[in-house]
């Protein structure tokens, strides 16, 4: 049975959740993707403006409300960012949910699916509980740092799923050899050592969330030019890696050359918004740039690693059947 269309959008949505088609559980995973990279620059957002405080209270805003009121010592602007970085998450987690139920009633269960799924509400739900932290500890440095980092975890679940919704269950097939998936690995490393120095340099520097926060107490010049100096490794490794996949003599490895290629760019933009950046004395606009250019070199880099291997077409399926479809279904017909 094909996919049925409709040009009402809110049962084409349930249909998606409700009677998915590997095709429509791709598209909720790609969500999930798109709204935990929201988060990220929401997030960002709260940094800048210095809204870390905007919502004094956890799980509450401020006092006995759930959103944002009149509070003398809190600017209403500050408290709306802070609320609405709260609200993403609320949204996140529903996209979460959503895949992972799609997960269940995909036609035939895909059970890794599942588990990549289920990953998703959970790691919202963990990052919701660090996000609590860090506004009860008045912004510490070490847990605005977790809150961050938490994000590029969960996009490991939800890119995960994003791909593997969109190949087969066959055993992997590598597509380049050992040597080049190891760089690919160490490329990936990299990224992640990238991503917590830069964590470092935002607890050390103005943009920590609130003018009252506490700071890392380490020079801001010395732990920039650490970051710095391991950007310039990533892009080393990122030139070996591109290089290796064009000396390789298994089969061409094409999405592979392709993340390589988006991977170089993406990291040509970070140094280029990173050094002017530095010498501008750190605008909030290009910190908000340079936060979206981070996270998309980590979902790049994993997507390389992931487009090492082949795991065969999509297994054929078909969308759950609607209750009333079930029940004609096993009517018994006259003879």
């Amino acid at each position: 049975m094909a996919e049925r269309q409709s040009s009402n959008l809110p049962a084409r949505m349930w249909n998606a959740v409700w009677r998915p088609t590997p095709r429509s559980l791709r598209l909720l995973a790609l969500l999930g993707v798109i709204g935990n990279v929201a988060i990220v620059v929401s997030g960002g957002a709260v940094r800048v403006t210095k809204s870390g405080l905007g919502c004094p209270d956890w799980p509450r805003c401020s006092g006995d409300s759930l959103v944002p009121t009149h509070n003398p010592e809190h600017h209403w602007l500050n408290m709306s960012i802070e609320f609405g970085n709260r609200l993403v998450t609320f949204v996140v987690l529903a996209a979460g949910l959503a895949v992972f139920i799609a997960a269940l009633r995909l036609i035939p269960r895909r059970k890794e699916l599942v588990w990549w799924a289920l990953a998703q509400p959970m790691s919202v739900v963990a990052q919701a509980v660090i996000g609590g932290i860090v506004v009860l500890t008045d912004l510490h440095p070490a847990a605005v740092s977790l809150h961050f980092l938490v994000s590029p975890v969960l996009l490991v679940f939800c890119v995960g799923l994003w791909v593997r919704a969109g190949e087969g269950d066959d055993p992997p097939r590598r597509l380049a050899g050992p040597g080049t998936r190891a760089l690919a690995a160490g490329l990936l490393a990299s990224c992640a050592v990238v991503l917590v120095a830069g964590t470092v340099v935002t607890g050390t520097g103005p943009h920590a969330g609130d003018a009252e926060a506490r700071r890392y107490g380490f020079d801001i010049t010395d732990v920039t030019r650490i970051h710095s100096t391991l950007a310039w490794v990533t892009a080393a490794l990122t030139v070996i890696v591109v290089i290796a996949l064009y000396r390789t003599r298994a089969p061409a490895p094409t999405a592979a050359r392709r993340r390589a290629h988006e991977l170089v760019a993406l990291i040509v933009f970070q140094g280029a918004v990173g050094y002017i950046q530095y010498f501008l004395g750190v605008p909030e606009g290009l910190v908000l740039l340079h936060m979206l250019g981070s996270i998309l070199m980590w979902i790049t880099a994993f997507r390389l690693v992931l487009a090492l291997r082949d795991r065969g077409p999509v297994p054929s399926a078909e969308p759950s059947p609607a209750p009333a479809e079930a029940a004609a279904a096993e009517t018994p017909q006259p003879a």
